[in-house]
C-alpha cells in the first residue's frame, strides 16, 4: 500500500515496483486502486496517475469539469447532494 511504498521499505518490498515504473508521480494510498477497472476521484484521477491508470476516461469525457472524490456515485440510482448534485456532474448523473 501507499504508506510502504517509500525507500525505506523497499517499495513495499518490491511489491510496488511497476506501479513506480509506470506512474512515478502518482501518490496516493492505494496503489492497487489505479488500473483495477473502476474510476476513482481525487488524487487518482489526475495526469500524474494517468487518470486512474485509465480508468476515468470515460468518465472524464462525459463530465470533464466534475472533479468528485467517489465518481461511481454518479447514475447509480441514488441521488446525492453536493458536490454531485451540479451542473458539471449532470445533476449526479442524472439521478437527481
Amino acid at each position: 500500500d501507499g504508506a510502504h511504498n517509500t525507500l525505506s521499505c523497499n517499495n513495499d518490498g518490491g511489491d510496488c515496483d511497476e506501479f513506480n515504473k509506470l506512474y512515478p508521480d502518482c501518490n496516493v494510498e492505494y496503489p492497487f486502486w489505479v488500473d483495477d477497472g473502476g474510476c476513482d476521484g481525487g488524487d487518482y484521477n489526475t495526469p500524474e496517475c494517468n487518470y486512474d491508470g485509465g480508468d476515468c476516461k470515460e468518465f472524464n469525457k462525459k463530465y470533464p469539469d466534475c472533479t468528485v472524490n467517489e465518481p461511481w456515485r454518479l447514475g447509480d440510482g441514488e441521488c446525492d447532494g453536493y458536490p454531485y448534485n451540479v451542473p458539471e456532474c449532470g445533476n449526479d448523473g442524472q439521478d437527481c
